[in-house]
């Protein structure tokens, strides 16, 4: 396969047709994901960053207050994802937009344009990843698979979509970069900002690094890479640290969060792969010391300096909230969990990620892998090994899956088209067939139908789980006089997003005296509850009936507050509000 893939502006044209369909698509069905936001807390919470922004919070002021404990906690997401989203509503406000009206277009427009830059990113990387015309496979396959990941879905406005557009950019101009010169620095910059907005690209930002800095010991015309990469890298993270850190906290690591860790960090191997790309003698053996004595600075400088940081990201969690909050989140879960609870995820997340290493594996078998094809068989290797630890590694996986499935898919075509055949037709609607994870998922489905079990945790069923994410839902409660609200941590960021009360709990790892307090009211006796509800100052209850939250928290403790309040048992000093009985969440008033 020697043929040239097709230009730039044909494939941002057929990446921008592709989004305008599946934005017609989500028009004709009334912005379905709008309309509810489910269990969709990230976004909800966003939307209530940027109203908090735009409302007059200093721009380096990440605190919440209006959930847990008094005085709120700190969130640890980056102000570089809410600046386009409050850009967006300025302009609409600005244009005479009510504020309603400027939310929803920001809603809209910022993921659709998200999903049409990744598809086009995606294009882009397969064309040079096959070295040949895939536009036709990747496009469609690209279309489908971020369509069935959903985190570009009208109204999801939180970061991960940003981070894959991110993260595939860069490795596609890494792949670009000996054939055009600023490809190099541009990669080291998605790489530093992919990492700004979240920590959960760091394996993807190391590995992108380390092969630059691979890339410079094994060929010496890898120099101008190795140097661009390392510019692009440290110069964004430190334009990031001065824009985003107020000047008082430069000095403190935040291991969660990008702070003066992750900007040490990238500023010493970014400045350190520049200057050694630049001044470091042409043998290989040169290039291999330099590189060495590189990465021993930097995680010297690591263990002297931020040793914290070093130990799992979860080592200093509560044992409660583990069990009880971060032992059921879906995107936390190991590959062994999805699996056996949710075959259908499993099968949507894992299987082309799977497809696509064991086709790179055959090709190792016939022949050595180009440059680009090795780039992006390490991503997505790694990639795949992050997701059988936390399955949010998938949407990593199977975005870079879509490379190798192309350019299968394009060479089973090649040879159909050469020497007609009733076996290469068939193969080729084979491939077609077991490259889209919606053939997968509806295997899935049609197996999970015949051993339909009842969810019985949090978050264990996402289908069919009750997860009050309408904004009617909180149509009551928002009518109320302003409170805190004792709620489970799933109806945390709808409480904020939709009515003017504050809440203890929301499913956020920082936020441990809040969680903490819902679980103690929530799990308590009756009278243990009752002073909980007093320090905090609780005014009303609400309970989303048959949310899996709330049923599970009642499983545990049978003789707990949510487990008498879904039965109906109320205490003498909570009354339950009668216009609320029987709808999506019932409002209890303390006397």
């Amino acid at each position: 396969m020697t043929v040239q893939g097709t230009g730039w502006k044909n494939d941002l044209l057929l990446a921008l047709c592709a989004t305008l369909v599946v934005l017609g698509i989500n028009a004709v069905s009334g912005f379905p994901t709008l309309a509810n936001y489910g269990a969709d807390n990230d976004s909800m919470l966003r939307l209530v960053e940027v109203r908090d922004l735009l409302g007059g919070q200093s721009w380096f002021d990440l605190h919440q207050y209006r959930m847990g404990t008094s005085g709120g906690f700190v969130m640890h997401w980056s102000r570089l994802v809410d600046t386009p989203l409050a850009l967006i509503i300025m302009a609409f406000d600005a244009l005479g937009a009510s504020t309603g009206a400027a939310e929803r277009a920001a809603q809209i427009i910022w993921p659709i344009l998200l999903y049409g830059l990744t598809i086009f990113v995606l294009m882009r990387a397969s064309q040079r990843f096959a070295a040949a015309n895939v536009a036709m496979p990747a496009i469609i396959l690209s279309t489908a698979a971020l369509f069935f990941l959903v985190i570009y879905s009208p109204g999801v406005i939180d970061h991960h979509n940003v981070q894959l557009l991110l993260t595939a950019a860069s490795l596609w101009l890494l792949m670009e970069a000996p054939s055009w010169r600023p490809a190099a620095l541009l990669s080291g910059i998605c790489a530093g900002l992919t990492l700004a907005v979240g920590m959960e690209t760091a394996p993807y930002v190391a590995v992108l690094g380390i092969c630059a800095a691979v890339l410079f010991v094994l060929d010496d015309k890898e120099r101008v890479t190795a140097r661009g990469f390392g510019l692009g890298f440290a110069g964004i993270a430190s334009l990031v640290f001065v824009a985003t850190i107020r000047p008082a906290d430069w000095g403190v690591a935040q291991c969660d969060a990008f702070s003066s860790f992750q900007f040490a960090v990238a500023a010493l191997s970014g400045f350190g792969l520049a200057i050694a790309a630049a001044l470091t003698a042409s043998t290989a053996r040169a290039r291999l010391v330099s590189m060495l004595a590189l990465a021993v600075g930097v995680a010297a400088a690591v263990m002297l300096f931020f040793p914290q940081c070093v130990a799992s990201p979860y080592a200093g969690m509560d044992e409660r909230i583990r069990t009880y909050w971060l032992a059921d989140v879906i995107e936390a879960q190991p590959f062994w969990s999805v699996a056996v609870h949710q075959p259908k995820l499993m099968a949507a997340r894992y299987v082309t990620p799977f497809i696509a290493i064991l086709l790179i594996g055959f090709q190792l078998r016939t022949r050595r892998l180009r440059r680009e094809e090795t780039l992006a068989a390490i991503l997505l290797l790694v990639a795949f090994v992050v997701s059988l630890w936390q399955v949010r590694g998938s949407t990593f996986s199977v975005a870079f899956a879509i490379l190798p499935l192309s350019a299968w898919i394009a060479k089973i075509r090649l040879r159909a088209d050469a020497a007609p055949s009733w076996r290469l037709s068939t193969g080729l609607v084979m491939a077609w067939l077991v490259s889209l994870n919606a053939t997968w998922t509806g295997v899935a489905i049609a197996a999970q139908s015949m051993v339909q079990t009842a969810p019985q945790r949090i978050n264990s069923d996402p289908d069919h789980a009750v997860t009050c994410g309408k904004p009617a839902d909180f149509r009551d409660l928002a009518a109320m006089p302003a409170t805190t609200v004792l709620a489970s941590s799933n109806l945390g960021s709808g409480i904020l997003v939709f009515t003017g009360h504050r809440t203890l709990a929301g499913p956020y790892h920082r936020n441990v005296g809040g969680n903490l307090a819902m679980l103690d009211a929530f799990m308590g006796a009756p009278d243990a509850a009752r002073a909980v509800i007093e320090r905090e100052h609780v005014g009303l209850i609400a309970i989303c009936r048959g949310n899996t939250e709330e049923i599970s928290l009642g499983l545990d403790a049978p003789d707990g507050l949510a487990a008498a309040l879904l039965r109906g048992n109320l205490p003498t000093w909570l009354e339950l509000d009668q216009s609320t009985a029987g709808k999506p969440i019932e409002i209890y008033k303390v006397r």
